[in-house]
């Protein structure tokens, strides 16, 4: 073997090693909480992890019938917490004429700098995307995949309580 290949060899299997060591998995949901996959495209919320969230952001506000065909009632909707492995993502959802007319962040993933970076770039990037698509059926941002899963399982439990 000459020194050349030798010297790639060893280079290769330290940046192999590297690679495989620094690698991080999504935390592992408990076995009684899986569900069955959901069909391609669609998005399933998950459980409420905030105890006392209500469907109205505001107390004592009720949500209307929406004026349009959408079946989406007007108000003021939260949605359900979902965290992911880099923190919470949690938003409301406001509809005006059975049409999403805001979506604010409640909770973004801010454990670290880097997180809380990426989650300020996306976030509005997503909230432009649930507005045009009207829906949570909203193209994921690179770099920021589970931070765009999760606000979409957050906007649809949102957008559940809205359906009339």
């Amino acid at each position: 073997m000459t020194p050349l290949r030798a010297s790639l060899l060893v280079a290769g299997t330290g940046v192999g090693l590297t690679l495989l060591v620094s690698f991080r998995t999504p935390p592992s949901a408990p076995a009684a909480a899986t569900a069955p996959p959901a069909p391609a495209g669609s998005v399933r919320p998950t459980p409420a992890s905030t105890p006392g969230a209500s469907p109205s952001g505001a107390a004592g506000a009720s949500p209307t019938p929406a004026a349009g065909g959408s079946g989406l009632r007007n108000g003021t909707f939260t949605g359900q917490n979902a965290a992911n492995f880099f923190g919470p993502v949690q938003v409301q959802v406001v509809v005006s004429g059975g049409r999403i007319t805001d979506v604010r962040t409640l909770q973004q993933p801010n454990d670290n700098p880097q997180s809380s970076y990426i989650a300020s770039v996306a976030m509005p990037m997503l909230r432009q995307e649930v507005l045009k698509a009207q829906s949570a059926r909203i193209n994921i941002i690179t770099g920021a995949t589970y931070d765009s899963e999760s606000y979409a399982q957050s906007v649809q439990s949102a957008l559940d309580q809205a359906h009339a």
